[in-house]
């Protein structure tokens, strides 16, 4: 009878995905006496890390247990790993310092140790240029005045280019609909698609009614 219940004991179950497991599947949390199977564990640290959390404790609420990234190396993948190390990295540097690279298909995590002023910068990563002062793609052609003074429509570098070419071919812009336009000869007085009606020259509204051939403000 003896051997019987010794050979019927069942094997350990997991508390996460709640299946029974074999001594060999499970993984000991450590500073604690609770355990999960490797794959569960490996799952919580993921979604630890997908949320921005680096200090990982056992999963039981209160409980003084941790999971530290080189006990845990033997059953994690080596890219969660290296995420792991790397984001631990991240949360040692001072909010201050910390940036990233604007361009979205990179993102990698810059500093910024303040001990001198840097406009142009390389990104190390993606080894394109950004301004390290707007925090933006290289504003060609703008100081960091200008386009900080840009609505945040136009600081895209499409938008950013065709500022640069108008500049180039002296096109104005509309004062009240923003819409380029170009004089090709005549006078200075020009009416917008948008029935606005202004100064090629300086920008002024000019009245509708008063197409003159000389501008009363700049005298053009």
């Amino acid at each position: 009878m003896e051997g019987e219940a010794s050979n019927s004991k069942k094997d350990p179950v997991c508390e996460i995905c709640v299946e029974d497991k074999s001594a060999n599947e499970l993984f000991g949390i450590q500073n604690c006496c609770h355990s999960y199977c490797t794959v569960c564990v490996v799952n919580y640290v993921v979604s630890k890390l997908q949320e921005n959390i680096t200090g990982i404790s056992c999963p039981v609420p209160d409980c003084r247990g941790s999971l530290e990234p080189e006990h845990c190396q033997s059953i994690l993948p080596s890219e969660v790993f290296d995420r792991w190390l790397c984001a631990l990295c991240e949360a040692l540097v001072l909010e201050s310092e910390k940036f990233y690279c604007p361009f979205k298909d990179c993102s990698a995590m810059l500093i910024d140790d303040g001990k001198e002023v840097v406009r142009e910068s390389e990104c190390p990563n993606c080894r394109r240029l950004f301004c390290a002062q707007c925090k933006v793609s290289w504003h060609a052609g703008f100081d960091c005045a200008e386009f900080q003074n840009l609505n945040k429509d136009e600081r895209e570098n499409e938008d950013i280019l065709l500022r640069n070419l108008a500049d180039k071919k002296k096109w104005r812009r509309c004062t009240n609909c923003q819409y380029y336009v170009e004089k090709s000869d005549g006078c200075s007085y020009m009416k917008c698609r948008c029935g606005y009606a202004f100064c090629y020259n300086c920008g002024v509204t000019a009245p509708l009614a008063s197409h003159t051939a000389q501008c009363p403000s700049c005298k053009q």
